[in-house]
């Protein structure tokens, strides 16, 4: 049978009817094989003989079994990966529901069969072989389910039965069949027996498995149980379906695994589905809504996405539902950054919006009632505190508010709508909304999810992309004729022009030139952009111009040129503007309004020549004279140079890009090379200026040019190698020296001022982590030498928060360039950081930052020994040379106590390296040197088989206290006191885990001898079941016996870790919440983007 069910060839009703047919001609022998397939499934190699079958009792039979079970794998069958053996659970868990079915009239009750199998699986379930306890466990759960699902049939042939009997009673005397009476007679003695048999043994199911199984250590066997339960419940409410059995419900709630929790609410889910149950639940919702409520968070994702469908099925199906607060603890999860949760949560929301539109608008037509839901969700979204992360809520709504957000003929009707003061939506609610639609726009255009939100990359299918175009045509359409009235409304707001401006980025271009009227809404679109252009100076409206117009510029477009004359004519009129400021500008005779006129053009200008090539217009030498004369004078105008410094960065990287792109002229080549060289002087004259913005622009220019002008970028052009201009070192000192004063460094105190000191400390530190990154790439690709990076790994350690992924990421492309010259940069940043903490402290030297930073350089250098053994021993030289160096006779060397940090990477070293290392130690110090402490203790870290857990303290160091291991609490808690204490973050004490040796039943538990009786309760609260129980401890074996325990170690679960697991006091399950609010910033990708 075993091989049958595992090969899964056979049909389960087959391999049944054949064990049948051999149990009916001999019942002792079919037993017997039904008991050994029951072993082979725990994965033992035992055999149940006849004889031991005969004479021993089933304990001893389980005790025979554990000594023969194989120990070569811990896998067991139930818990071996692989869709071979998830088959073989399912056929198994088949077999015995078929077994039940095709006995449920004869030999279900015939007093041998089920109640001797039981028996073997209630001593089974005892065992502390974890294969024998999950699998018996599992086996007599789905007996229980089977024998639930034959007595609610039992039950109602019973009540038909009885009906029968009574009309047939209620006949006059004459009328009445005497022998049908006698036959309905014995029929319903004959199911009430029955009932009671298949009572008994549900009851014996229950009590001696369910009860002490639901805590057991294993999680998948608590699943079992739970699942189980679940659908004892939703088949036969009239007996399980009541606080009794619900309060195992309600306690595994509070389980310390997911895979249990997640069980719990499925089964939990099927019950609320039931309209019929509601009633029946009522007691357990008060009881445990907060705790459900506090699942929301729970640290496992999928179990909280099943709680929040298990909150809307209470909102849903209870009268009284959730109240707005309880309601306010699901909304915010619509902007979670996992997708799944987010569309359930959004899947909450919607259904919260609609219930309140239908009770505020119930008699309103479907446009009125359009109107209305997007009213709803607009003061949603402005009232939340994450209103800036509108695609995130459109994301979550998407699913199953697609069609709403969609409707752009309502949304623009909106906007567009001319009312009186104070009677149409406020500004705030056109600035949510116009987001919601650019948002929604880009969600339909481009199906792809917020970024932080994306689970891998997805694949369209056909039917996606057909609806995807569909959408980006309905999108086209519908906003040609109308986003220039937008814009010309909305021009004056910065948000929302800005907003509004990503629309023609979503749309079906080429739909532009199909007729002449939409060329003629191009020329419109063209002049509000114009008009926006001069009206405002904000460098996201003018970015957000600028890529409108290279979009509508592209030259696949049939339309780019007429798009390309316009651009022409702008910037002619701003150069020009420019021109007649550029004279006063140099003399210095320009007034405030002059001055104010050149920056805000400037500022355009620089916007448009991110985005398009500007070098026709020659402003780089005008910009340069504008550069040179403010440096000289150190009269800067952060308004004019931080714009200047933009144009004439990007005229120099447009030219780069158009010499790679052509054959270009000596001459040209000269006069390229020329420029950078000038640009370079003056960034680097801007580097120790006062204003922040020139001096972080300049940085950040300096970085992206110096990369493309140097030699690695021209390697493959060699025509161009005359440009390759390296770094002089007054340069790459100003550099070195901008980290140190303004990279790494705490945030100045008036940058943390004032009510939004959280976004300007973010932004503060992206910022910094931008100049990071580029200065680091310089090193990457050749630009500065290696021993550049000393500046950058000194830090590693302190600013490890803020940049601990650029540094590291740094330090692995160093190690791929030149791993012996990377590990000597390391040496040489402990060296400048011991110089510079000795000096200053003048002999204090408490080591234990650089010692810190020592380590963590050490286990960067990962676990193939045999790769880094070079770079180890040049790191090593380096460190014993610079620690003897100045050495006099009989005086100890200043710099010493450098080999206590060299220390830390001693544990990399193989064997042969460390004896090398000894004997070039002997050879650096004298015969005095042994004594000192720092040589004893780096001595010590390169015998054969130290350790750094070896290792002596440091002389410097300051000794660590021994932490106390901490006895586990012993508690009783009184009668109903747990329901006060079930909060989001409360600890609702639940009943501990028992012994898997215990036998005796627990006190709560009232066994009944020949009635299936619910367990006794009082709502919930029985004190009994809250006692914390000290776990039973086996005997001390006799020497005798301990050669059969030695063999038994690799089975026999550790009764010891019962005392340190409570398996229903689930601090663990929300305390660290899987939901992770928004970020617009590319956290998962920016290493790639950087490098």
């Amino acid at each position: 049978m075993y091989e049958a069910i595992r090969s899964g060839k056979s049909a389960v009703v087959t391999v049944v009817d054949e064990w049948l047919d051999g149990y009916k001609h001999d019942r002792e022998a079919g037993l017997l094989v039904l008991i050994n397939f029951v072993v082979q499934c725990c994965g033992c190699k035992g055999v149940v003989s006849k004889e031991m079958f005969d004479n021993m009792q089933n304990a001893e039979i389980i005790s025979t079994l554990t000594k023969e079970f194989n120990e070569e794998s811990v896998n067991y069958p139930l818990c071996t990966p692989g869709p071979q053996w998830k088959r073989f659970k399912a056929g198994l868990c088949e077999f015995f529901r078929v077994l039940v079915r095709s006995c449920q009239n004869s030999l279900l009750y015939d007093d041998y069969l089920f109640s001797s199998l039981l028996a073997l699986l209630t001593g089974l379930s005892d065992s502390q072989v974890r294969a024998f306890r999950h699998t018996s466990t599992l086996v007599a759960m789905k007996l229980m389910t089977a024998l639930v699902e034959v007595a609610v049939t039992v039950f109602a042939q019973v009540k038909t039965t009885q009906r029968r009997y009574d009309v047939e009673t209620n006949k006059r005397p004459e009328d009445r069949a005497l022998g049908r009476l006698e036959e309905l007679q014995a029929n319903a003695s004959q199911l009430l027996e029955h009932q009671e048999e298949l009572s008994s043994m549900m009851n014996a199911v229950f009590r001696g498995v369910f009860v002490h199984r639901y805590r057991d250590l294993v999680p998948e066997v608590r699943a079992a149980c739970i699942t189980e339960m679940g659908e004892w419940l939703k088949e036969n409410p009239t007996v399980f379906l009541n606080d009794g059995y619900l309060k195992y419900m309600g306690w595994t709630l509070h389980d310390k695994q997911g895979v249990v929790r997640l069980q719990c609410v499925r089964a939990l889910q099927g019950l609320y589905q039931e309209k019929d149950f509601i009633g029946r639940l009522e007691l357990f919702t008060s009881r445990f809504k907060e705790r459900m409520l506090s699942m929301v968070l729970d640290r496992e994702p999928d179990v909280a996405v099943e709680t929040v469908q298990l909150l809307l099925l209470i909102q849903q199906m209870t009268e009284e539902g959730l109240s707005e607060e309880e309601c306010s603890s699901v909304y915010p999860l619509v902007f979670a950054a996992h997708r799944g949760l987010a569309s359930t949560a959004g899947a909450f929301l919607y259904h919260k919006l609609c219930s309140v539109m239908a009770r505020d608008n119930e008699d309103q037509d479907m446009g009125a009632r359009r109107f209305a839901f997007l009213h709803i969700l607009v003061c949603f979204y402005t009232q939340s505190e994450f209103h800036e992360h509108g695609a995130y809520l459109v994301d979550s709504l998407w699913a199953v508010a697609g069609s709403e957000l969609r409707d752009w003929e309502t949304m623009t009707s909106l906007l567009l709508e001319e009312t009186e003061p104070g009677q149409g939506p406020s500004d705030e609610e056109e600035g949510a909304l116009i987001e919601l639609m650019m948002c929604a726009m880009r969600q339909a255009a481009e199906v792809l999810p917020p970024v932080g939100r994306a689970q891998g990359k997805k694949v369209l299918s056909m039917k996606d992309k057909k609806t995807q175009a569909q959408d980006r045509r309905r999108i086209t359409a519908h906003f040609i004729p109308l986003l220039p009235q937008l814009l010309a409304k909305f021009s004056a707001d910065v948000e929302k022009v800005t907003s509004l401006l990503k629309a023609p980025l979503h749309f079906d271009l080429e739909t532009y030139s199909s007729t002449s009227r939409l060329e003629k809404c191009l020329d419109v679109l063209l002049v509000q952009v114009w008009a926006v252009v001069e009206k405002h100076t904000d460098g996201g409206v003018l970015e957000a111009c600028a890529r409108v117009t290279c979009a509508l510029s592209s030259p696949r477009y049939t339309f780019s040129s007429r798009a390309d004359l316009a651009v022409s004519q702008l910037l002619d009129r701003l150069t020009d503007r420019f021109s007649s400021h550029l004279n006063d500008l140099l003399q210095g005779t320009a007034d405030e309004d002059d001055v104010y006129s050149a920056a805000n053009t400037l500022k355009r200008i620089a916007a448009f020549s991110c985005a398009k090539d500007l070098t026709g217009w020659k402003l780089f030498e005008p910009c340069f004279k504008l550069l040179k004369s403010g440096t000289e004078s150190r009269d800067m105008d952060k308004e004019l140079m931080v714009p200047a410094l933009k144009c004439a960065a990007f005229h120099l990287l447009w030219e780069r890009q158009k010499v790679s792109c052509s054959t270009p002229s000596e001459v040209d080549l000269k006069q390229l090379r020329k420029e950078f060289r000038s640009f370079c002087v003056v960034c680097q004259s801007c580097l120790s200026v006062v204003h922040a913005e020139i001096r972080d622009q300049s940085f950040e220019l300096l970085c992206d040019l110096l990369l493309l002008f140097g030699l690695g970028s021209m390697r493959s052009q060699p025509a161009l190698h005359s440009l390759a201009l390296p770094p002089c070192d007054p340069l790459r000192s100003e550099m070195a020296a901008f980290l140190l004063d303004h990279v790494f460094t705490e945030p100045d105190d008036h940058e943390l001022a004032g009510e939004e000191e959280a976004e300007v400390r973010i932004s503060t530190l992206q910022r910094r982590r931008n100049q990071l990154a580029g200065y680091c790439k310089l090193v990457i690709y050749g630009v500065l030498d290696l021993s550049a990076a000393t500046d950058i790994f000194r830090h590693y350690s302190k600013f490890y928060k803020d940049y601990g992924d650029i540094i590291k990421e740094t330090l692995c492309k160093t190690r791929m360039m030149s791993p012996v010259q990377s590990a000597r940069t390391l040496c040489l940043s402990l060296q400048q950081m011991f110089t510079v903490q000795v000096s200053e402290e003048q002999g204090a030297r408490d080591l234990g930052e650089i010692r810190d930073l020592a380590r963590r350089l050490a286990m960067s250098f990962g676990i193939d020994l045999q790769r880094v053994r070079s770079p180890l021993l040049a790191l090593h030289t380096d460190g014993i040379r610079f620690a003897f160096r100045e050495a006099e006779d009989g005086d100890s060397p200043p710099n010493l106590a450098f080999l206590e940090i060299l220390s830390e990477f001693s544990f990399k070293l193989l064997r042969q390296d460390r004896a090398q290392l000894l004997v070039f130690l002997k050879g650096e110090c004298g015969s005095a040197a042994p004594s000192w402490p720092a040589v004893k203790m780096y001595h010590r870290s390169l015998q054969p088989g130290s350790s750094r857990s070896a290792e002596g303290p440091s002389p410097h160091s300051t000794p660590v206290a021994k932490r106390r291991r901490p006895s586990p609490p012993v508690s009783i808690v009184s009668e109903g006191a747990w329901l006060d204490s079930s909060g989001v973050r409360g600890n609702m004490p639940g009943p501990t885990l028992t012994s898997t040796l215990e036998k005796q039943p627990p006190a709560h538990t009232s066994y009944a001898a020949s009635t299936f009786s619910e367990p006794e309760s009082d709502d919930f609260i029985e004190g009994s079941v809250m006692r914390r129980v000290e776990p039973n401890r086996p005997a001390q074996p006799s020497p005798s016996q301990l050669d059969s325990h030695l063999t038994l170690l690799t089975l026999i679960e550790e009764d010891e870790q019962e005392a340190d697991i409570d398996e229903f006091e689930s601090d663990d399950s929300d305390s660290e919440t899987a939901v992770t609010l928004p970020s617009t910033r590319r956290s998962t990708s920016y290493l790639e983007d950087l490098f």
